[in-house]
C-alpha cells in the first residue's frame, strides 16, 4: 500500500524560506506524478506544483511559479517542496498526492479528483 508521510512544516517569516518533504513508500514511483496541494483556512484544496516521477518535468500553479520549486530524489524516494519568498497567503495545511499516470494521454493537468494518494498534510504557517 502506497504511503505518504509529509514533514517540514511549522511557522516561518515571510520572506523567508521552508521545505517541505514527502517520502514515499509501498510502491514504485517511476509512473507516478507527485503533486502538492495547500487547503489555507476557509478555502478549497488548490494545486500547487507538481513532477513526473520518472522524467522530471515539473508542473506550477501561478501563483508559485519563481518562488517554490518541487524536487525528487530517487534514492531516497522522496519529492520535496522548496519554498522561497513566503508570504503570509502561502499559510495553508501543504498535502503530498501521487497519481498513476502510465496511461496518461496529453499533457498533465492536475485534479483533486485524479490523485490516488494522499498525505495527512503539513502546517506551514507565515507570519508578517
Amino acid at each position: 500500500q502506497v504511503q505518504l508521510v509529509e514533514s517540514g512544516g511549522g511557522m516561518v517569516q515571510a520572506g523567508g524560506s521552508v521545505r517541505l518533504s514527502c517520502a514515499c513508500s509501498g510502491g514504485t514511483f517511476n509512473y507516478y506524478a507527485m503533486n502538492w496541494f495547500r487547503q489555507a483556512p476557509g478555502k478549497e484544496r488548490e494545486f500547487v506544483a507538481a513532477i513526473r516521477w520518472s522524467s522530471g518535468t515539473t508542473y506550477y500553479a501561478d501563483a508559485v511559479k519563481g518562488r517554490f520549486t518541487i524536487a525528487r530524489d530517487f534514492a531516497k524516494n522522496t519529492v520535496y517542496l522548496e519554498m522561497n519568498n513566503v508570504k503570509p497567503e502561502d499559510t495553508a495545511v501543504y498535502y503530498c498526492a501521487a497519481e498513476f499516470t502510465k496511461n496518461y494521454i496529453g499533457t498533465y493537468q492536475p485534479t483533486l479528483h485524479g490523485m490516488d494518494y494522499w498525505g495527512k498534510g503539513t502546517l506551514v504557517t507565515v507570519s508578517s
